[in-house]
């Protein structure tokens, strides 16, 4: 919702700036979002002066050219050229200084400066009104009244006022707010001071005038109806303050009696809509339900199909609008326009909700219906709205208003005993303050029993209902931050598991996708085909189909289907991971488990024209896992050759004597099952031991080592049977404190090694870190290393 600074202090004096006001407003519940400067003319007329024309001689190097001196008040003539054919000597003029930026009508803003034209000095510009944004005309400078008082500012002789636009972010509850008119009230409250409503006494009907014929047949539906005829306007272009306090809050004007129906709209937060009443069959308005199926275009021009629970405003033949949410194609005012019915009325939240969903239509009309408005303002706001139309459109009231409200709206009566307020907010506020306070919302104390008021609340605060919503009324009057805490907080423990399991689900999500991953949802329902152990299947008593009879056991085949459903889509470069459960039927009964599946196929990357991508392999893969283990800090695990039965090969990640998880190329009978083209790898997480295992994890903080980390490379002779894995750990025991990683980067089997044998070149870093670290002790590690590697695994230095 946006609100316009200027357009407040219709309402009340406001001494605060808008910096300022926004933090009260935020302060007072109606959180400012963002604040905007608004200028009716590009730039504002910033930078410009009125200016005198002291002379104007012929350009000596230029026959459409003078040479100006121009007193702009500062006590020392300029030298200005101008070509404009109206300049002349003794001409109050618009002069913009050199470092003024001009905002012309067309075109991009431009910065003045100090130049020379045809050889004579020129320090500013006097200024056409399509260089500054005044206007479109090009003939020549714009000429000042003789009056005019050279120094002044531009902007203050045309008494431009620049405007800011509050954008406000309206919670549901807060109906009462929705416009110029609620905020105002607020602030009145907040600064303890009266605001004044518009003027609508002059507001007159003939004194012959009939009454509007309106027949209102679900008053659930339409509590209160008003409306008046006015006849003889004429429908343009609306004024400029009516155009500027619109497009300072960003509605774009349409014509004069539509932006009068907007602009009473955002000013009281009463919708309003304008009949062309030529176009009222049988002359009678008829507020009614629609038939089932009815048809009815809407002004956006489009035909809709009405349900017998939307309202609408008909004539005696066919839909006008669709109460409260949009008007009718055909009833509409137009340039033709002479005579409008001016409808204002109060329609029940529910059944404007329910239509505005039902038609996904939503509009600033149905967004105040939904939340509430005020019962009791609508034959205010048709005055007002009939006064403006009168003011700017022309036309006189041509009938009495007509104003159904057979039962009218009682304001909220209860009971606020000011302790509980107290006791509620957690501060000694004196009553009387809080009686201030509540008279000041416009909440009427009726009676007073000690510290026990009775209060009637008006029946726009739809909100506050009971003693509770009266306590928050006070306190955002009052201040959130005038409530101190004490200096003793009672809090009860917090029980909540931890890890939050949510939060480091979030976190590998991030992860992942960050890492170019991304996250699939699929069914829980499967195949009884794709289960890994029929006899542990949970089975569904009534299945939909075939295809989805059984809960899954795993989630290798969601992520091959979804893998598939791609392929088939041109799309082959994928990368997945899903979170979901698993479903089995064991001794012990039914039993869910969390899983966390990862599956790559295709490229490593998109196609380039100056680079090739191969295709993934397992170890694109083993790193994204190594990735996740390490981001977690899961210690302590065991890799061992894979038994999952849906991979081909892979390995095992080991808790203990429990698989972390499994990773590895999937099974060729898998693929052929979800029908998938090349070869996915895929890894498989047992999530719920994940959180297990990280349950006791804490948070380290470690300095960063000033001394220097130092590399040393080792090339071996190794038989086939052997591992990096066994190779690390040989490492790692032969020096525990000063070797911080070891990696491989080369492997190599060929004719010029012997049989069953195999090179792998490894790398180790060494570092200290108390100290640096010299040759004797790095050669005397790598000695020690080379002696453990031939001893436990046989292998040769090459």
């Amino acid at each position: 919702m946006n609100i316009s600074y200027n357009w407040l202090k219709n309402y009340l004096d406001i001494e605060k700036t808008p910096n300022e006001l926004s933090l009260i407003l935020t302060d007072i519940g109606l959180e400012v979002e963002a604040v905007e400067k608004i200028q009716s003319i590009p730039g504002g007329l910033e930078g410009l002066v009125v200016g005198e024309v002291i002379s104007a001689e012929q350009h000596p190097n230029a026959d459409k050219l003078r040479v100006t001196k121009v007193d702009v008040g500062t006590g020392t003539a300029l030298d200005i050229v101008c070509g404009a054919p109206n300049c002349r000597a003794g001409l109050k003029v618009i002069v913009a200084t050199v470092g003024t930026t001009c905002h012309p009508t067309s075109g991009e803003p431009f910065k003045i400066t100090k130049s020379k034209i045809r050889g004579e000095v020129s320090e500013g510009m006097l200024c056409g009104e399509d260089e500054i944004g005044l206007g479109s005309s090009h003939a020549g400078i714009v000429e000042l009244p003789a009056d005019a008082t050279v120094g002044t500012l531009v902007k203050e002789f045309y008494q431009m006022e620049d405007d800011y636009c509050f954008e406000i972010g309206l919670t549901p509850n807060r109906a009462d707010a929705a416009s110029h008119l609620g905020v105002a009230r607020d602030l009145a409250a907040y600064f303890r001071k009266s605001y004044t409503l518009p003027d609508v006494s002059s507001f007159a009907t003939p004194a012959a005038a009939s009454t509007a014929t309106v027949e209102v047949k679900n008053t659930e539906a339409c509590p209160r109806y008003s409306g008046v005829r006015i006849s003889g306007v004429k429908v343009g272009a609306s004024p400029d303050w009516v155009k500027e306090k619109l497009n300072a809050i960003g509605i774009r004007t349409i014509n004069n009696i539509v932006d009068i129906t907007n602009y009473v709209l955002h000013d009281l937060g009463q919708p309003l809509h304008a009949f062309d009443a030529a176009k009222i069959s049988g002359d009678k308005v008829v507020v009614r339900l629609a038939n089932e199926g009815e048809l009815f275009t809407t002004l956006d021009g489009v035909e809709r199909k009405l349900s017998v629970e939307d309202l609408v405003i008909a004539d005696d033949s066919k839909p006008m609008c669709i109460a409260g949410v949009f008007g009718g194609e055909y009833s509409g005012v137009s340039e033709g326009t002479t005579e409008i019915f001016l409808e204002s009325a109060y329609f029940n939240s529910v059944y404007v909700r329910k239509t505005a969903k039902r038609h996904g239509l939503k509009t600033d009309s149905s967004f105040r219906f939904e939340r509430g408005t005020d019962p009791n303002i609508t034959v205010f706001a048709l005055q007002r709205a009939a006064l403006l139309i009168q003011e700017i459109a022309g036309g006189v009231v041509s009938s009495a208003v007509s104003d159904n409200y057979p039962n009218p709206i009682a304001p909220f009566a209860f009971d606020v005993d000011c302790k509980n307020v107290q006791r509620l907010i957690g501060k000694e506020i004196p009553a009387e303050e809080i009686k201030e306070i509540i008279a000041a919302l416009g909440i009427v104390i009726t009676a007073e029993n000690e510290q026990v008021l009775s209060v009637e609340v008006p029946a726009y605060k739809v909100d506050v209902t009971r003693e509770v919503d009266v306590t928050e009324e006070v306190l955002r009057i009052y201040g959130y931050n005038n409530i101190e805490l004490k200096s003793q907080i009672l809090a009860s423990l917090n029980t909540q598991e931890k890890p939050d399991k949510e939060v480091v689900l979030n976190q590998i999500a991030d992860l992942l996708i960050g890492n170019g991953y991304r996250e699939i949802l699929s069914n829980s329902l499967t195949k009884l085909s794709y289960v890994d152990d029929e006899s542990t299947a949970v089975r569904l008593l009534n299945p939909l189909s075939s295809d989805l009879d059984t809960m899954r056991q795993n989630l290798v085949y969601s992520m091959l289907t979804a893998m598939s459903y791609n392929q088939k889509r041109k799309v082959t470069d994928l990368k997945f991971f899903e979170y979901g459960k698993t479903y089995h039927l064991l001794d012990e009964g039914y039993s869910e488990r969390q899983r966390m599946v990862l599956g790559v196929v295709g490229n490593k990357s998109k196609e380039q024209w100056n680079a090739t991508s191969g295709t993934v392999s397992f170890y694109n893969l083993k790193a994204a896992v190594d990735m996740i283990v390490k981001r977690l800090k899961v210690e302590g695990l065991q890799v061992v050759e894979t038994a999952n039965a849906n991979l081909a090969y892979g390995l095992d990640y080991m808790k203990g004597q429990k698989v972390l998880v499994s990773l590895g190329a999937v099974a060729t009978e898998a693929l052929k099952k979800a029908d998938v083209d090349g070869q996915v790898y895929y890894a498989d997480f047992d999530w719920d031991l994940v959180i297990r295992s990280i349950r006791k994890n804490e948070i380290k903080f470690k300095e960063v080592s000033k001394y220097p980390a130092v590399r040393r490379d080792l090339a071996l002779l190794l038989d086939d049977s052997v591992t990096f894995e066994q190779l690390k750990n040989v490492a790692l025991k032969s020096e525990r404190k000063l070797l911080k990683a070891v990696n491989i980067f080369d492997v190599y089997k060929g004719d010029k090694l012997p049989e069953g044998k195999k090179s792998y070149a490894l790398s180790f870093t060494i570092q200290d870190e108390e100290k640096t670290l010299n040759d004797k002790q790095i050669d005397s590690i790598i000695q020690k290393l080379i002696i453990n590697f031939e001893k436990e695994t046989g292998a040769v230095v090459r």
